[in-house]
């Protein structure tokens, strides 16, 4: 049966994103555009891609298969290191709608800062004329420490998005804070981990049982209802379908403390001021 979402955040500018996104790294080629299609078939209507994943064309041409209108989904992509200068941003929005054959994204994220390059905010600079012309819809940054989004912000410039490594053991408070305080919305990706121990873990398996989901399905509850955005990647269509169906049931305060405590303390995977492309 189809799962109709039925949580949105409002970006402001009266846009309304999502809550929960398909990811599609690592996919490529045949398998991304199938998962794709399928996927919105089961009821995605957000997907998420980057040039650095090289499956822009794959994601492009499933939207196409799915037979859904362009007007109906949210696709989020992202630039890569070429597209770190004012003109470079436009350059590579250009290059991605040509690759996924699209008239405009709904949102273009710089993927990493580069602080070594050093020309993010000029970068953002580029996204918000973009946003100004009519040709994007909304733009934001990815794997964005706080004092990288500040320098941002002090250009008077305001990304709608921060997408970072958000889960259960990876929380991030600190990044999430910054993102509040900004009124930046947070962003998940790898919402449900990469070492899947945690699920284990009475925080997750007693409200499992309470609301008959999975443990995974309960971690995807709690980011939609700690307000983030979460993009779990999935080309099963059992999984598919499970992380969609998450909108019937609201986790309490007491339930979504208990998996906040889980967090470990540690940083991301990657860290964003040595790590880029």
């Amino acid at each position: 049966m189809l799962q109709q979402q039925t949580i949105s955040i409002e970006l402001g500018q009266g846009l309304q994103i999502p809550a929960l996104g398909l990811g599609t790294w690592p996919l490529l080629g045949e398998e991304a555009a199938d998962s794709v299609a399928r996927g919105i078939g089961h009821g995605y209507r957000h997907l998420d891609t980057t040039e650095k994943y090289g499956n822009e064309q794959a994601v492009g041409e499933g939207i196409r298969r799915s037979g859904v209108e362009r007007s109906e989904l949210w696709v989020t992509s992202k630039l890569s290191l070429a597209g770190h200068s004012r003109q470079g941003a436009e350059t590579s929005y250009v290059e991605a709608l040509e690759r996924m054959g699209l008239e405009y994204l709904d949102l273009f994220l710089i993927h990493w800062p580069n602080p070594s390059v050093g020309r993010y905010v000029e970068t953002c600079e580029g996204l918000e004329e973009l946003v100004a012309s009519g040709r994007l819809r909304s733009w934001g940054v990815s794997n964005f420490k706080p004092e990288q989004l500040h320098e941002v912000l002090d250009a008077g410039l305001v990304p709608a998005v921060n997408q970072i490594q958000v889960d259960p053991l990876h929380l991030q408070p600190l990044v999430i804070a910054a993102n509040e305080a900004a009124g930046v919305h947070t962003a998940a990706y790898s919402p449900l981990g990469r070492a899947g121990d945690f699920l284990l873990d009475p925080a997750l398996t007693t409200p499992a049982h309470k609301y008959a989901k999975t443990p995974a399905q309960i971690v995807l509850r709690w980011h939609l209802d700690s307000g983030r955005i979460a993009v779990p990647k999935s080309a099963s269509d059992v999984r598919q379908r499970e992380n969609l169906d998450i909108f019937d049931f609201a986790l309490e305060p007491a339930e979504r403390a208990a998996i906040d405590a889980l967090d470990s303390g540690a940083g991301p995977r990657l860290d964003s001021n040595t790590y880029g492309h």
